[in-house]
């Protein structure tokens, strides 16, 4: 669900993969609807591949927004109600992931994972895990209780 949303790195906002070619993305705005080609050179991360540091190993990022979005009700986060203080943003990240890696994830991490939920909510998402990978994620342990018996 994520892998066609871009970060890209020197630009504002996130946007949506259209199509590729050996050397250039075309990418569009999720804020501005703006089309332009980003050459392979820049530093583009697909949002599927960014996960979240906790004490019990890594979280992707698909999971950490769908926890938020329950935690919001699928509404955006309001960014001046939590505050931009290091221990405000610590204390909401809590109560969305309670584990997570207070020495490896920065409050300016957070704001920007809070950012991008609020941009993917105005663009329309209501759902940031793939139902597909849910079933497939269901399935797993059914096979592997089948060979317990």
């Amino acid at each position: 669900m994520l892998k066609d949303i871009l970060s890209i790195s020197g630009k504002p906002g996130l946007f949506k993969l259209l199509s590729t070619t050996k050397s250039t993305f075309v990418v569009e705005s999720l804020t501005d609807k703006r089309r332009m080609a980003i050459t392979a050179r820049e530093r583009v991360v697909s949002l599927k591949e960014i996960s979240v540091y906790t004490e019990k190993g890594d979280i992707p990022l698909a999971e950490v927004f769908e926890k938020i979005r329950l935690k919001e009700d699928g509404k955006e986060v309001n960014l001046k109600a939590i505050g931009s203080e290091k221990q405000d943003l610590f204390h909401y990240f809590e109560e969305v992931l309670p584990l997570f890696d207070k020495g490896m994830v920065h409050a300016n991490e957070i704001k920007k994972i809070i950012s991008w939920y609020n941009l993917l909510i105005a663009s329309g998402f209501d759902s940031f895990v793939d139902q597909e990978e849910e079933k497939e994620d269901e399935k797993q342990p059914e096979s592997a209780n089948e060979g317990e018996n």
